[in-house]
């Protein structure tokens, strides 16, 4: 029976991991997830429950994020034998923290809104401890449903919150065989499907709205560095910005332009002929004193550099090395990483005028998983401009995940997005996440795309994760008041 537990456990977190990209199967996750608390039922100690919860988040973790494979294999002769290693010590890894959850939740209480309560607090810290892994939340599961636009309300946090709540008292409703618990928990899920009806913002007309141009190469990550491909890629670029007739502005994807910021001046020159007086938005990489950075520059109307930006949120092990030196003695250096260290990382968020598309909020890559990051503008912008190259991780779930976090940035702050990938997906997104017009992945091209306006702040714009974390702190209280009193009156029904 043990054994038949721990191997459901295992199963359900993989029937969890159907809610993520690409799979958007959230009618499988959800009842896999009330299925959980059921099994979290015959856990009697809070050792056996983070079992439970280890073995959920392996199931989870290695089927919703095995794109990490694909990294290992743009240069599979010298870093392919990573791949299974990187694979297990993530979902291994970030287990970890549900099999931590678990495990405080069956000390606190037997209840099982402890455990609820207890993993909503630590999916929270996921997303700033350790810089912070916020990818494949539990309220993600909602995506493909009217249920996501409480992210403008309460943000993923709160969310995820509400998320396990519902499954916990759905999971204890199947496990008691209590009618007054199922028809409370249908209650709850259709009043959160239905206010999120009511939340959903109406389409915009969008007649007379700047045009932006999404700029996407496809450039393979095995073939993007290559001296033989360089000048065909850099040459499609300029192929779709010289196109007919101009747009209000023309976006190219992260590391577009191969040289070095101090050495572009040949390139900035063919592309602002190409562009003929239109803004340019490009990813470059540039080095000063030793140190090198992932930035975006805009080229104005003169073809001249008007802004820069550095990105900020570096990825660990991809874009720079913790203890660099020590993995060095190893041969284990970072992925994307141009110097023995890897990049370093900008001075943080910032905005750059787009002209008639206002203040734009830049996000490189990786940076547009991270809601706090959005939050942490130095002013409220009009845009939310992500530019990326995701041929890093395939063509499959990996670009697929980050292309609908993405989109919950805009839900969440109530503003368009212009996201420009490399290999796809590049849209436009307007404020209610939904998607004007958008290049396919794997599909050389240009699109010319008018952008929403943005619309009024949202809540969760103005409070950002303090919600949900009163929320849960609130949620603490209550159980450990509840379970004193229970331990007053032993004779008090098990939740």
């Amino acid at each position: 029976m043990w054994l038949i537990r721990r191997f459901g456990a295992l199963c359900l977190g993989a029937g969890f991991a159907l809610g993520q990209a690409a799979f958007d199967l959230w009618w499988i996750a959800v009842p896999a997830l009330v299925a959980l608390f059921v099994l979290t039922r015959w856990d009697g100690t809070a050792k056996s429950a983070g079992w439970t919860g280890w073995l959920f988040g392996v199931g989870y973790f290695a089927l919703s994020m095995h794109w990490i494979l694909e990294p290992f294999q743009v240069d599979a002769v010298a870093t392919g034998w990573m791949a299974p290693f990187a694979l297990a010590g993530l979902a291994g890894g970030l287990s970890l923290l549900w099999a931590m959850a678990f495990w405080i939740g069956r000390r606190i209480s037997p209840h099982a809104y402890a455990i609820a309560v207890s993993w909503a607090a630590i999916e929270l810290a996921r997303a700033y401890i350790f810089t912070g892994f916020p990818w494949g939340l539990v309220g993600y599961v909602w995506a493909p449903t009217p249920v996501v636009y409480w992210h403008a309300v309460i943000g993923p946090h709160g969310l995820t919150l509400a998320t396990t709540g519902l499954a916990a008292l759905l999971g204890n409703g199947l496990a008691q065989r209590s009618v007054p618990k199922l028809a409370g928990g249908g209650i709850a899920l259709a009043l959160i499907w239905g206010v999120g009806l009511g939340l959903t913002p109406k389409a915009q007309d969008l007649t007379d709205r700047p045009i932006v141009r999404l700029i996407q190469p496809n450039a393979p990550q095995h073939q993007k560095w290559d001296r033989d491909f360089i000048p065909i890629f850099f040459n499609r670029q300029v192929d779709f910005t010289a196109q007919l007739p101009k747009p209000d502005l023309i976006v190219w994807p992260e590391t577009a332009v191969p040289n070095l910021l101090d050495m572009a001046g040949p390139a900035f020159e063919v592309i602002a002929d190409a562009a003929a007086g239109t803004p340019v938005v490009l990813g470059i990489q540039r080095e000063e004193q030793g140190r090198y950075y992932n930035s975006l520059v805009t080229l104005d109307q003169t073809g001249q550099l008007s802004d820069l930006y550095d990105k900020h949120h570096l990825v660990p092990f991809g874009e720079y090395m913790p203890a660099a030196s020590l993995f060095a003695r190893f041969n284990i250096l970072g992925l994307a990483a141009r110097a023995d260290a890897g990049y370093s990382p900008g001075p943080g968020p910032a905005l750059i005028d787009l002209g008639v598309f206002g203040q734009a909020l830049p996000l490189i890559c990786y940076e547009a998983v991270f809601p706090q990051d959005v939050n942490g503008a130095p002013m409220r912008p009009d845009v939310l401009l992500q530019i990326t190259n995701d041929a890093w991780f395939g063509t499959n779930a990996g670009p697929q995940q980050h292309f609908a976090q993405a989109r919950l940035r805009a839900i969440e702050q109530g503003l368009p997005l212009i996201r420009v990938a490399n290999t796809g997906i590049s849209a436009v997104i307007d404020p209610a996440g939904r998607i004007v017009d958008a290049l396919p992945l794997g599909r050389a091209g240009f699109l010319d795309v008018p952008v929403p306006a943005p619309q009024r702040p949202t809540l969760y714009s103005r409070t950002g994760d303090w919600l949900a974390l009163l929320a849960v702190f609130v949620a603490f209280l209550t159980l450990i008041g509840a379970e004193r009193r229970n331990r007053i009156d032993p004779t008090a029904s098990r939740a």
